[in-house]
């Protein structure tokens, strides 16, 4: 199954299914769907109808989508991905202004407003809603509030932060991301990957570099470039240790657990977890401690708004010393285009 997308199409339209999609109910595109056999040629502008087609036939390194613009192309596959994970628009045709931009994939929605924080808070960037032609992919998902896309007035950067569903997550994005860019003709500067530590800091580095092993790349003094873009690592693993806290593994929640012992409120919060650990006969977990802090500090939202709200609110020389102390400083840095 070959899927033509792009402006350049009619060099295909000979042996070409031109489907005219435009007036079909969602039944008749099933059923026209049904009836493929697998070995079309498909030329579509409707994304409705490319994710009927790549969710049937996703399996089997044969089914592509062609982008005609650049004569590239993606597996079914990958474009079922980028479909489902990011809403990547895959006709094409990304138009706006030239930016420099980061884009940041991070493991969770928690993980996306912590880090959206910080680069509001120290690299004085605010929400944007118009996005740069290298974004213009996935502005229809901002409208969806999926990601959170900024900018700085003062010189015009851009910066994406988009939520990934775990680690396993963020390094699919991140091979999809990379082989979109060289599908589909654009570019990103600076692409961040933050990921935690499972096993060790060099296992979790491994899962990059793993993914980057299929692509043409090269080190950089923080990471490495694939093509016009540098990947920057950063790796989560900040052990949090608390007699009353059941500490497992670094994640997000422990640079928040050192952010809250450092603004005071653990210390107000801990007759309640000794009271707590009593009662349930066992110590809290991180994100449980969390939820706890949110309801004192008298946060009536959800986790997400509570990690944005108080990293906004905390002391700017207590959040460089977490971000120091974890490492991610440097790299934070780079992403938002303020090396010193």
């Amino acid at each position: 199954m070959r899927i033509v997308t792009g402006k350049k199409w009619e060099a295909f339209g000979n042996d070409a299914l031109l489907f005219p999609e435009y007036g079909k109910t969602r039944d008749e595109l099933i059923t026209f769907v049904s009836s493929l056999t697998g070995n079309e040629t498909l030329v579509t502008a409707s994304l409705e109808l490319i994710d009927l087609v790549t969710s049937r036939f996703r399996k089997g390194d044969g089914n592509v989508l062609l982008y005609s613009e650049t004569g590239k192309a993606l597996t079914l596959k990958e474009t079922y991905e980028l479909r489902k994970y990011l809403d990547f628009d895959v006709r094409g045709g990304f138009l706006g202004e030239n930016a420099r931009t980061s884009v940041i994939f991070v493991e969770g929605k928690t993980d996306a407003k912590f880090f959206k924080a910080v680069f509001k808070k120290l690299f004085e960037f605010r929400e944007s809603r118009k996005a740069p032609g290298s974004l213009r992919f996935i502005e229809r998902v901002f409208e969806r509030d999926n990601f959170d896309l900024l900018k700085r007035e003062s010189d015009g950067h851009y910066l994406a932060v988009i939520p990934s569903e775990g680690n396993s997550g963020v390094i699919r994005n991140l091979g999809n991301f990379l082989r979109a860019m060289d599908v589909f003709g654009f570019a990103v500067e600076r692409l961040g990957v933050v990921v935690d530590v499972d096993e060790d800091r060099e296992s979790a580095l491994a899962s990059i570099t793993g993914k980057l092993s299929g692509f043409q790349h090269e080190k950089t003094e923080l990471g490495y470039r694939v093509g016009e873009t540098e990947v920057v690592p950063l790796i989560i693993g900040l052990p949090f240790k608390d007699e009353l806290i059941d500490w497992r593994k670094p994640t997000v929640e422990d640079l928040m657990l050192h952010l809250i012992a450092l603004e005071g409120l653990l210390e107000k919060i801990k007759p309640g977890l000794k009271a707590l650990n009593e009662s349930l006969g066992r110590k809290l977990k991180p994100k449980e401690v969390m939820y706890l802090a949110l309801s004192a500090y008298g946060h009536w939202g959800n986790l997400e708004g509570f990690y944005e709200l108080f990293v906004m609110r905390s002391r700017f020389r207590n959040l460089k010393a977490v971000l120091r102390d974890a490492g991610l400083m440097e790299g934070l840095r780079h992403l938002a285009f303020a090396e010193r």
